[in-house]
């Protein structure tokens, strides 16, 4: 954010003026989130096939692309070769996917902590987890366990959603919200909009309700069905992509992803990049129409 405000009408502050008295005309206002490039990144777990074969050249790509940051998983084992080339490239991981309720906490961070990764998040708690009250408070314990851990390492914790925890009830709330209020102040949420869809949610209505909470989302668009490789790039499915980035009041990064994509998956994120650098009403690059 800036530091001040945009100025409309009347002097510039600091500017000559013959009359002092202009000054009073003057209105200011603080520019709004959407008047800043929103910050965009990539899950690579989308490229997994490909970052398998080559992850410098994968990542090359990605930066040529047009893409300034990414979010990495599973990047323990890779941590390595990661980082070379990341910095080989550009490119930064805010923040990256690890199993933190299942494997080595101070491995993750450690390893979180050399690629420059500030915030960690345990991407997946299984479906028959989220059936039950007394489970979701042992997993939201464990999580704010793993966040005291974190700290020690200047390392933020969150959790990232599949359908299952917005099917739930729990209270008459989904699981989701119910698991949100168990949390520590300091642990954040990676709202999957997609999947929050798939389970019967409006995504729009889900971040509006779990507010400051959501620091990341996914981005991904397709019918809304449990179908990954139905998947589409943004702005091109159901899903209404600016509708759903406009709910989240404090977002941080934006992150792209396909779970799984039945085209060419460059040209898959390419495009969904293009949609959301493009301002709505525009035709992005690529020819697509880009909606409101």
């Amino acid at each position: 954010m800036l530091d001040s405000p945009l100025f409309i009408g009347g002097i510039p502050p600091g500017a000559d003026d013959p009359d002092p008295a202009a000054n009073s005309r003057l209105t200011l206002r603080f520019p709004t989130r959407q008047e800043f490039a929103m910050a965009y990144s990539i899950q690579l777990y989308t490229l997994r096939n490909v970052l398998e074969a080559d992850l410098p050249g994968t990542l090359a790509r990605v930066a040529a692309i047009g893409f300034t940051q990414v979010e990495a998983y599973d990047f323990v084992d890779t941590a390595e070769e990661l980082g070379a080339a990341l910095e080989a490239n550009g490119l930064t991981a805010p923040s990256g996917h690890a199993p933190l309720l299942s494997q080595d906490q101070d491995e993750i961070f450690a390893a979180a902590k050399g690629l420059g990764i500030s915030t960690v998040i345990d991407p997946y708690v299984p479906a028959e987890e989220w059936l039950r009250a007394e489970d979701i408070q042992a997993t939201a314990a464990k999580l704010n366990e793993a966040a005291k851990k974190g700290a020690e390492y200047g390392i933020r914790v969150g959790y990232h959603n599949h359908a299952w925890e917005l099917e739930s009830t729990i209270e008459g709330q989904t699981a989701l919200e119910y698991f949100a209020a168990l949390l520590d102040p300091g642990v954040v949420l990676e709202v999957d909009t997609y999947w929050a869809a798939v389970g019967g949610q409006d995504p729009v209505e889900l971040l509006a309700r779990l507010g400051d909470r959501v620091k990341f989302i996914h981005i991904k668009d397709g019918p809304a069905t449990t179908d990954a490789k139905a998947q589409q790039p943004a702005g091109q499915g159901t899903i209404a992509i600016r509708d759903v980035i406009g709910a989240a009041t404090s977002l941080e990064v934006g992150v792209v992803e396909f779970d799984d994509y039945a085209g060419d998956i460059f040209e898959g994120i390419t495009e969904s990049l293009a949609f959301l650098q493009t301002p709505a009403g525009q035709a992005a690059p690529s020819g697509q129409d880009v909606r409101a």
